[in-house]
């Protein structure tokens, strides 16, 4: 009998459309002969859609998201029967009342309201396995300040930082400069929980540093400076498993094609430009983050790619991470130390190359995912979250459950 699989894409981010790329590539690796494949797509206001067809990417491309949303069917999802049901949010006269049931979740959802454990939550309500990080994997995994906390607690290698609440240039302009120029420049700016190198940027000066912390504070409450590493090269890792077993990728060594100083949108999504040389590009325009220029392998030695490997079941573990996950580093060129930049808990494209290049099918990556999400979901049955108790029974109105205990009879 096949499995009811649901992709869940889209949802109220930056990379609203990133999300719609990779999950037509999940969608498409997916054997269809196991399972039954269910797109869900997530409004940028945050509502529900599922149509005919809308697993196919030609269901999105070429027209306005407003068109898509006007070829299909609203839906919310509701616990009943001990399953989860699709149902249609209006219902025609002689249409269905129910649209079919979720065995398994799988979220493709890039950045905020989705990646950063909003959607986990919700599948958690709904009692839906899924695949990937928990909801707590995923919140850390999102928000760089908390990540950064944790990977220093575990003594993973992460270059010097510091945040502050985007407010707090307004008052303590001098404060914060005096902090930025400890790292001393150039300082790479980042919103701490967006993705796709949005809203990021370096500077070089007290001038430009204050444009870029302009920019990075419109897309998040908190913002971190970090010193950029020079000469640097960029390093990825994917890793799949959970926190009892995992396994790492073969590398990559990521080059932006612009002349720019960091890999921004168009160089990881849309291609576009010359390949640095002695790097080739994977894909092409559309094909997510496929696309990018890389080198895969990456050419290190044995010994500094061990370290990274090492370094990056290391950081999996500690943030609590599941599923596949892409783990980002950074090299000194000169020194050829390595530090952990960050953790992609959903990355474009599900890093589903770095996998193929070791001999693992995207079909196959597909397939463990699921696996994944029924071994969480076999483990969480067995243990307890509730329990009985007479505490309402007992309890009487004014004392408060705890000015209740030792009161006098």
């Amino acid at each position: 009998m096949k499995l009811n699989v649901a992709v869940f894409f889209g949802g109220e981010s930056v990379e609203h459309e990133v999300s719609v790329i990779s999950a037509h590539q999940a969608m498409d690796a997916l054997d269809h002969s196991k399972y039954n494949v269910i797109p869900i797509y997530i409004s940028k206001d945050r509502r529900l859609f599922t149509a005919e067809g809308m697993g196919d990417i030609h269901f999105f491309t070429g027209r306005k998201l407003d068109a898509v949303i006007a070829d299909s069917t609203e839906i919310y999802l509701v616990r009943e029967n001990n399953s989860a049901v699709i149902k249609p949010v209006k219902t025609k006269m002689f249409g269905a009342k129910e649209l079919g049931t979720i065995d398994i979740a799988i979220p493709v959802m890039h950045g905020t309201n989705g990646e950063d454990g909003t959607i986990q939550g919700y599948l958690e309500m709904l009692k839906i396995p899924y695949a990937g990080c928990d909801l707590f994997g995923a919140a850390v995994g999102q928000d760089k300040v908390l990540m950064k906390h944790i990977l220093a607690d575990a003594g993973l290698p992460m270059a010097n930082w510091f945040w502050v609440y985007g407010n707090e240039i307004d008052d303590h302009e001098e404060e914060v400069l005096a902090k930025v120029h400890k790292l001393i420049y150039p300082v790479i700016l980042k919103p701490a929980r967006t993705g796709s190198s949005v809203g990021i940027s370096i500077a070089h000066n007290d001038e430009e540093y204050l444009e870029c912390f302009a920019d990075a504070r419109q897309y998040d409450e908190k913002v971190i400076t970090e010193k950029v590493i020079r000469p640097m090269r960029e390093i990825n890792c994917s890793v799949l498993g959970d926190g009892y077993s995992c396994e790492t990728s073969v590398l990559e060594e990521v080059s932006s094609v612009s002349k720019d100083e960091l890999l921004n949108f168009k160089d990881k999504y849309q291609g576009g430009g010359k390949a640095a040389k002695g790097v080739k590009s994977s894909g092409s325009k559309g094909a997510g983050m496929a696309s990018t220029a890389r080198i895969v392998p990456a050419p290190l030695t044995k010994a500094e790619t061990d370290h990274i490997y090492d370094l990056a079941k290391k950081t999996f573990r500690a943030l609590g991470a599941a599923g596949v996950c892409r783990i980002d580093f950074m090299m000194d060129a000169d020194t050829k130390h390595v530090y952990v930049n960050e953790i992609n808990t959903i990355p474009g494209s599900l890093a589903f190359y770095l996998w193929t290049a070791k001999g693992v099918s995207f079909t196959e990556l597909m397939d463990r995912l699921v696996a994944l999400a029924r071994d969480r979901e076999r483990r969480r049955s067995r243990m307890t979250t509730s329990f009985d108790t007479d505490l309402l029974l007992n309890y009487q109105a004014g004392g408060g459950a705890k000015g209740a205990k030792g009161a006098k009879g």
